[in-house]
C-alpha cells in the first residue's frame, strides 16, 4: 500500500513539472491612461505657460526709484553707497468709523470700498476700552485698517499722488511739518470719493482716512527730500 501511494505521488509531481506557466499567468496589467492626465513635458510646458501668465509687473514708481531717485538722492545727500539711500517701508491706511456702533452696515461698506481703493482685503479695529460717554464697549469693531508692502504699496502710491489727491477740491498742497523723529509722514485725507475707484453714487456715508507712510529715514530732511522725488504736492 505503501508503495502504491509512493508511485501515485511521484506521478502527481512529474505532471507539475511537465505543466508551463501561462505566459501572460505573472505580467502585471499596465495601467491605464485615465482621462485627462497629461504627459510630463506637457504639463510642465503647461506649467510655464501660467507662470509666465501670472508674472508681475514692476510698479512704474519702484522703477523710477531704483532708476532715477536713489541716483538723484545719492547726489544731493552725499551718499557713497546706494544702500543708504532712504526706502519705502510700508503704507498704513487706518479709517475710524463710529457710526458702527449704531449700525454695522456703515462699517462693512467702508472695508468693501477700501478694498477697491487699495486692491487688499482690511482687517476690522476694535475698541480698546468701553468709553460711557459714546456708547463703546471694549472690542466692539469701530474701524478698519490695511497695511500696504512691496509692488500694491508703489501701485497705491502712484494712483495717490497723480490721481487722487489732484481731485481734492480747493487742494493747496500737504503740509511739511507732518514728519516725525523716526522719518514717517501722515496726513488725513477729509473724503473717499477723490478715489476714482469709488463710485460716488452708490456710497453710503462720506467718510476720511489717516494714511502714513513709513520709510527707514533717520531723519525728517531724508524723508522730505525721498517723499517729494516720489511727486507728494507740499506747500511751499
Amino acid at each position: 500500500m505503501d508503495s502504491e501511494k509512493n508511485k501515485m505521488k511521484e506521478e502527481a509531481a512529474g505532471q507539475k513539472k511537465d505543466q508551463k506557466p501561462h505566459p501572460q499567468a505573472h505580467k502585471k496589467e499596465a495601467p491605464k491612461e485615465t482621462q485627462g492626465t497629461k504627459k510630463p513635458k506637457e504639463a510642465a510646458a503647461e506649467t510655464k505657460k501660467v507662470k509666465q501668465e501670472l508674472r508681475v509687473v514692476t510698479p512704474r514708481l519702484l522703477k523710477k526709484y531704483r532708476d532715477e531717485i536713489i541716483p538723484d538722492l545719492m547726489k544731493r545727500l552725499n551718499y557713497s553707497n546706494r544702500f543708504m539711500v532712504p526706502r519705502l517701508k510700508k503704507i498704513v491706511i487706518n479709517v475710524g468709523m463710529g457710526e458702527a456702533v449704531q449700525d454695522i452696515k456703515f462699517l462693512d461698506a467702508a472695508k468693501e470700498e477700501i478694498a477697491m481703493i487699495t486692491g487688499q482685503r482690511p482687517v476690522t479695529t476694535r475698541a480698546k476700552k468701553a468709553i460711557a460717554n459714546f456708547k463703546i464697549r471694549r472690542n466692539l469693531p469701530i474701524g478698519c485698517k490695511v497695511t500696504l508692502r512691496r509692488a500694491v504699496m508703489y501701485e497705491f502710491l502712484d494712483r495717490l499722488v497723480n490721481v487722487a489727491i489732484p481731485r481734492i477740491r480747493d487742494f493747496r498742497g500737504l503740509p511739511n511739518n507732518s514728519f516725525d523723529d523716526h522719518g514717517n509722514y501722515s496726513f488725513g485725507l477729509n473724503e473717499q470719493v477723490i478715489f476714482p475707484e469709488v463710485n460716488p453714487d452708490k456710497i453710503i456715508k462720506v467718510y476720511g482716512m489717516d494714511i502714513t507712510i513709513v520709510t527707514d529715514a533717520k531723519t525728517k530732511e531724508e524723508s522730505f527730500e525721498l517723499l517729494k522725488l516720489f511727486g507728494f504736492p507740499f506747500t511751499k
